[in-house]
């Protein structure tokens, strides 16, 4: 039995055994003993993963991957989680126990599933995944690159980012029309921002959402009291802000009660 790759899933299935074993082997296994693999399919990336000291999970949405894994991978008996991973509670299997997420994601969602691990990075010591390449290297972009937008502040003030290597398209089962890329996040030491969190998001969404303008202008609605829009750094645009500048902003921005 094979599984036929889903376009309306995103499916684009790795069929390179060397690709997965060097997937499998960015996680370090350090911090934590769980590690939950999102969107396994038909298991290239898990077998790998299996060979590793951890406890691994898998999390599906494909009713037909799960009965393939189920009859090829004896050992994820009990291991298996027929669910949408964005809509599952990973605290249902791990508790308050930390985990490792990685995965060869689907493009249709991988910022999504991205933005999970942000929201539980309490708990995710460690990311490793195959993005698009294009979203990949706009993680892990700095400030002053075209590529530096929402993604790389929110995922950089939480984690370390690192591109590992591209992949081409045609070790993949349909092959994708655009390269892929290979990331690892490492959470800082200390990942708790010095300032409202919700709001620090808020701000930087607004500042990217209209990157052309200066902050001055694209943080309008916040309706800033004039001392602060004075401020040097609000006649910059987005893309020239490192993230531990957006947390400063945040904070100024607290202070005046906005």
């Amino acid at each position: 039995m094979h599984v036929k790759p889903k376009k309306h899933l995103g499916q684009h299935f790795l069929k390179d055994q060397s690709v997965a074993e060097n997937l499998a082997n960015a996680l370090t296994g350090v911090g934590y003993k769980y590690v939950l693999e999102v969107g396994p399919g038909m298991g290239v990336l898990t077998q790998f993963l299996l060979q590793r000291d951890f406890e691994t999970f898998v999390v599906e949405i494909d009713t037909e991957s799960v009965v393939y894994l189920e009859e090829h991978f004896p050992a994820l008996e009990k291991h298996i989680i027929p669910a949408d991973y964005l809509q599952w509670n990973p605290q249902s299997i791990f508790g308050d126990e930390p985990f490792a997420v990685v995965g060869n994601y689907p493009y249709n969602i991988s910022s999504q599933i991205l933005f999970k691990v942000l929201e539980f990075r309490a708990q995710i010591p460690e990311m490793a995944g195959m993005f698009q390449k294009e979203v990949a290297m706009r993680i892990a972009s700095g400030p002053g690159n075209k590529d530096y937008g929402i993604l790389s502040v929110l995922t950089q003030a939480y984690y370390d980012v690192e591109y590992l290597f591209t992949v081409n398209e045609d070790v993949f089962i349909p092959p994708p029309r655009v390269k892929s890329g290979v990331i690892k996040l490492t959470r800082k030491a200390n990942f708790e921002l010095d300032c409202d969190e919700v709001l620090f998001k808020q701000v930087v969404k607004m500042a990217f959402n209209q990157r052309r303008k200066t902050l001055r202008n694209a943080l309008k609605r916040l309706d800033l009291p004039q001392g602060l829009i004075a401020e040097e750094t609000l006649a910059l645009r987005a893309e020239r802000l490192h993230w531990t500048e957006f947390v400063e902003m945040t904070k100024k921005i607290q202070q005046h009660g906005v």
